[in-house]
């Protein structure tokens, strides 16, 4: 019997009330997130990729109830947390825990570093206090920090010192998942492969499952077992890593991967720049939403909304133009 996922997410929406017009009478809807659904296994890193504004902060937030969703089902160690009181979630919060983009911001300037990482410990009622103690040094060694460093403010330490501040306070609970709300990116590049490599080592250590959210396929590449890429609030490809760069199914991810810089001034390539903006998530094109980009886009594309359809070999693409699987693939399916 195969072994449930640590984490299911099924039609996940996160959608925002807006008001327009001289007196705010007409009311319209931001959809940030419309619709998405994953798995996640244990142990698994999971990427979440797209441009700015196309839903994925929102969606990392949503599933871990740090926003409150819309409407969809999240479940996480089997248990459904969407319907959760407040005393029932603190229990499973446990469980989740975050690492975020701006490692300063997320960290209280008045409180020490060892004070930092100890803090959900006392949230949990974890451990008395020689117990917390030796967990957090335990914790800044492995995460390369010195424990003399426990007495220092966030100020004291340099940008990739205060990531690992906030990666040794995320597993300080003892966390299966850990969502990675852009965690690298406002890091310098050399710092941020020390980061990466940091986030590989302790998986294997501790068994983790990542969501890791970026807009750098390149990191994404180098981590991720899989990748989910969104657009305008919904998922449009998921496929293993390897898989999602030699063959990419949608026209959005092809152009996306098109974008990706050669470190190679003497090589060279085609690519395919998308046509006008992205659209708002307020007034989102009908049918497919990338329709008015995409180079490929018939009548059927601009009225029918595509559904996220099995390719084979664990790839998935919601475009009407996407290949079907091999026959071999479909009979497979079909038992």
């Amino acid at each position: 019997m195969a072994e449930e996922p640590l984490l299911v997410v099924r039609d996940l929406h996160k959608h925002y009330p807006v008001s327009a017009g001289l007196m705010g009478q007409v009311k319209m809807t931001l959809r940030a997130v419309d619709g998405i659904s994953f798995t996640l296994a244990r142990g698994e890193t999971l990427g979440l990729v797209g441009e700015s504004g196309c839903g994925k902060s929102t969606a990392g937030k949503a599933l871990m109830r740090l926003i409150e969703p819309t409407s969809g089902s999240v479940r996480l160690n089997g248990i459904e947390i969407t319907g959760l009181s407040r005393r029932e979630l603190h229990a499973q919060r446990r469980q989740m825990q975050a690492v975020f983009q701006d490692p300063y911001s997320s960290l209280n300037p008045k409180m020490t570093a060892g004070a930092l990482v100890a803090e959900p410990l006392i949230n949990f009622g974890l451990g008395n206090s020689a117990e917390r103690r030796a967990r957090v040094e335990d914790l800044f060694g492995r995460v390369g920090l010195r424990a003399g460093d426990m007495a220092k403010y966030p100020h004291e330490f340099s940008g990739g010192q205060r990531q690992r501040l906030g990666i040794a306070r995320a597993l300080a609970p003892g966390p299966t998942l850990v969502v990675g709300d852009e965690p690298v990116s406002a890091l310098d590049v050399s710092v941020q492969a020390q980061v990466v490599n940091l986030l590989v080592r302790l998986q294997r250590e501790f068994g983790l499952a990542y969501l890791f959210i970026a807009h750098d396929l390149a990191v994404v590449r180098h981590i991720s077992d899989r990748v989910a890429v969104m657009y305008l609030g919904r998922i449009v490809e998921l496929a293993p890593t390897a898989t999602l760069f030699a063959r990419p199914a949608h026209p959005y991810t092809q152009a996306l991967l098109e974008a990706i810089p050669i470190p190679d001034p003497r090589r060279r390539r085609s690519r395919a720049v998308l046509r006008g903006e992205v659209p708002s998530p307020i007034n989102p094109p009908s049918g497919c939403h990338f329709h008015p980009r995409c180079p490929i886009a018939t009548e059927r594309c601009r009225v029918e909304v595509p559904e996220l359809r099995d390719l084979g070999a664990g790839q998935s693409a919601a475009c009407h133009h996407a290949p079907a699987p091999p026959a071999a693939t479909r009979e497979t399916i079909s038992a």
